[in-house]
């Protein structure tokens, strides 16, 4: 059976795609909370993120050890559970921390990409393609600005965000987990000629 490039034998594909749809339904855990009780999730983002990041930290780690014995990729795997232990463990024992640097992250990221798109746009051709990309990136800036402005009204925009983005993460996975398992099936099925 072959994953993503990497020659894997079929025993080990079970515990890749099980942990992998594991994976996608705490996603999908994660994005319904923050979703349908933003309000409640902003008070609990960090040790929601942080709970999330522990499990998803040992969920990729166990995948990294079933990886290895099955030869396959382990190394992302491994490097990927222990980056999201240790931002689960900060997120848990520093949450107000936390809280403050996703908030202004966020921000800085909003007013840097607002800024290169602006510049882009000054720098691309004549067309149609201007204006839409120097508009993408004022909306852009004046977010930043506007979340650096008034942090508690981002910090409920960033539950929003990552709601979504959980969500989509983990209907991902899930997928990606559909299909590991249809390979598995199809390589046990009996040949025939």
């Amino acid at each position: 059976m072959v994953i993503k490039g990497t020659a894997m034998p079929t025993a080990a594909a079970p515990s890749i795609w099980l942990f992998t749809a594991l994976r996608g339904v705490l996603a999908i855990l994660l994005a319904l909370i923050t979703l349908l009780w933003p309000a409640w999730a902003l008070a609990s983002l960090v040790l929601l993120f942080a709970i999330y990041m522990l499990v998803d930290g040992v969920a990729a780690l166990v995948g990294a050890v079933r990886a290895g014995r099955a030869h396959g990729r382990w190394l992302p795997l491994l490097i990927e559970g222990l980056l999201n232990i240790i931002a689960g463990l900060i997120a848990l024992f520093l949450p107000g921390a936390t809280l403050v640097a996703f908030v202004l992250l966020i921000a800085i990221w909003g007013i840097v990409t607002g800024i290169m798109l602006i510049a882009a746009a000054i720098r691309h051709d004549a067309g149609g393609g201007r204006w839409p990309l120097g508009l993408a990136g004022l909306v852009s800036a004046v977010w930043g600005i506007a979340v650096l402005l008034a942090p508690g009204l981002g910090a409920l925009t960033l539950v929003l965000w990552i709601g979504a983005y959980a969500f989509a993460f983990g209907v991902l996975l899930l997928v990606s987990a559909v299909r590991l398992r249809a390979r598995e099936r199809a390589a046990r099925a009996p040949a025939t000629a």
